[in-house]
């Protein structure tokens, strides 16, 4: 097992820069999520780590070991591709012998790394079927057999569940979470999907246009985003924002249409800071039915509905409070018609407030 750090990594093709001073502390045994909309660089970011990408700048080590320079073979990695990249003429067991016939591994030990990884993917009625003949959750997981038999020091993941359908992408998302925990290999896992990245990290690095945004526990990255790039990324439906001016005070947002109290627990957040363009973010969820029991001190703002999308146990509904759209869950039986004015209660604890201009998280 071991660590992977990345120190002031570059990587640019030209005059093109897709990865630029990319600091990352990826500790022994966790299971780290790199996630960010297309073309952020975090394949890019795992590629370099397998060695399938030259570094331009900075060191990539793995354990006590700068790996630049050393050719994939040599890094101690397991990679486990989007598309699977099993060989269509071979059958599964062959699939998972292949790497270790590379290694010369003598029959014996070839035989039981194979048994092994089959048995804890359940997979060994499969052994003798050729790719084709699997669906593509049993091919996902014959790509993963592959890794596992390898015993690697890290497991690199690039987007594995993205040509599964949904029933399945959630099925695959627990078993690797649970091979992860069972086997205790650090492992990378590159993804786009904001879900993912929280329900199976035990950390998450947030990406954009190649620089870190963010690095914590899914928990962390959910209830203190850093920024509003993060913010609108992680949590679904996103967060909402609104405009606001502070009061020469601090205690007051005045927005177009709408005036917020600042609660007691940022006080100390806008102390000083009247004047100033505000942009409040609001979780969906933290906007509720007047009538119900708010968490805290809790404000009215009325909303005119736009579009109501039924999901069964719940409605998502879209709004529009003055020039700003504003999305909120309501209860299935509470069904709202379009154009209807409905009162919400922002829980004030709950605001995220973020300078309009350097788009940070305000902090005391």
């Amino acid at each position: 097992m071991a660590a992977v750090t990345f120190k002031n990594v570059a990587k640019r093709y030209g005059a093109v820069s897709i990865i630029e001073g990319l600091n990352l502390d990826i500790r022994d045994h966790e299971f780290l999520v790199l996630v960010g909309p297309s073309g952020c660089g975090k394949s890019t970011a795992l590629r370099m780590i397998a060695g399938l990408e030259e570094i331009t700048g900075g060191t990539v080590a793995i354990g006590e070991r700068v790996v630049n320079d050393l050719p994939p073979k040599e890094r101690d990695v397991a990679m486990v591709f989007q598309n699977y990249a099993l060989y269509p003429h071979m059958s599964v067991r062959e699939n998972l012998e292949f790497g270790l016939k590379i290694r010369k591994t003598p029959k014996p030990d070839m035989d039981k790394l194979v048994n092994e990884a089959a048995d804890i993917l359940g997979i060994t009625h499969l052994l003798d079927r050729k790719p084709k003949q699997l669906s593509g959750g049993q091919r996902q997981r014959v790509a993963l057999g592959r890794a596992i038999v390898r015993k690697p020091a890290v497991f690199l993941f690039d987007e594995p569940l993205s040509n599964l359908d949904a029933k399945l992408r959630v099925a695959m998302r627990a078993e690797i979470k649970k091979l992860q925990q069972r086997l205790q290999v650090t492992s990378v896992y590159v993804t786009h999907d904001q879900i993912e990245a929280m329900t199976m990290g035990h950390r998450i690095a947030v990406l954009k246009e190649g620089k870190l945004q963010q690095l914590g526990t899914p928990l962390e990255v959910y209830e203190r985003p850093a920024n509003i790039f993060v913010a609108q990324f992680i949590g679904s439906p996103p967060m909402n924002f609104l405009e606001a001016t502070l009061d020469a005070n601090g205690t007051t947002l005045v927005g177009n249409g709408f005036t917020l109290p600042v609660p007691q627990s940022l006080r100390a957040v806008t102390a000083g800071k009247g004047g100033r363009k505000i942009k409040v973010g609001i979780r969906p969820d933290h906007l509720i039915q007047p009538g119900q029991t708010a968490r805290g001190e809790s404000a009215k703002l009325d909303t005119k509905v736009e579009i109501v999308e039924p999901l069964g146990n719940e409605l998502i509904v879209h709004s529009r409070l003055g020039e700003f759209g504003l999305v909120f869950r309501l209860p299935p039986q509470n069904t709202p018609d379009t154009g209807a004015t409905v009162s919400v209660a922002v829980e004030l604890d709950s605001l995220h407030l973020f300078d309009a201009e350097t788009e940070q998280r305000l902090t005391a």
